[in-house]
């Protein structure tokens, strides 16, 4: 399988994988993306070179977003002063689910922000969905805290986040990575 950017065209499928990923969860009992994601948000990730999808031939298996720029309200000043990279939309397509791609996923992204210059590759969690944050225990996150409605730090509006990092190191993920090489962070001393 091959890692590619995402490109405007992909806007359609990643909308998809959204729905497709919410009916799922929602015959699991959650609620986590119930709402439409905003089509103009996408690209604009999109545009920023942060959205990766992971194609099998033609066939789009997953997608993950991978970007220096945390959500606001959720990382302490302190927190954000270290260099990170932060995991967002993680999906795999149903078709493909249970075959491990997912945690293969995050070994790349480890590898790709520890190319970066990252000592952390961070993300935030649904807050009710114990059974996503069991799979990120499993694939070697550290619950930092969690965030809940009215506690957002730095101002942020986030109303919740189950925060959790793992070390930025170097993996064998065993896809083919066509991507561009990851820009260095720049972090102030």
């Amino acid at each position: 399988m091959i890692i590619h950017l995402a490109e405007p065209h992909d806007v359609t499928k990643l909308l998809a994988f959204r729905e497709e990923a919410a009916t799922w969860l929602r015959g699991l009992g959650s609620d986590q993306w119930s709402r439409p994601y905003p089509a103009d948000k996408l690209l604009a990730t999109i545009d920023a070179g942060t959205v990766f999808m992971l194609r099998d031939g033609h066939t789009t298996a997953g997608t993950i977003t991978l970007t220096p720029d945390a959500e606001a309200g959720l990382w302490t000043d302190d927190e954000l002063t270290e260099p990170s990279l932060f995991v967002n939309k993680l999906t795999i397509a149903r078709e493909y689910a249970g075959q491990g791609l997912g945690g293969r996923l995050l070994d790349w992204a480890g590898d790709r922000a520890h190319r970066a210059g990252a000592q952390w590759l961070r993300l935030d969690a649904w807050t009710t969905n114990e059974g996503l944050q069991r799979y990120y225990l499993a694939h070697g996150f550290t619950h930092v805290r969690t965030v809940c409605e009215g506690e957002a730090v730095n101002g942020g509006a986030r109303v919740s986040g189950w925060l959790a990092q793992r070390s930025a190191r170097s993996a064998e993920h065993g896809y083919t990575d066509r991507t561009p090489a990851p820009k260095r962070l720049r972090f102030a001393a």
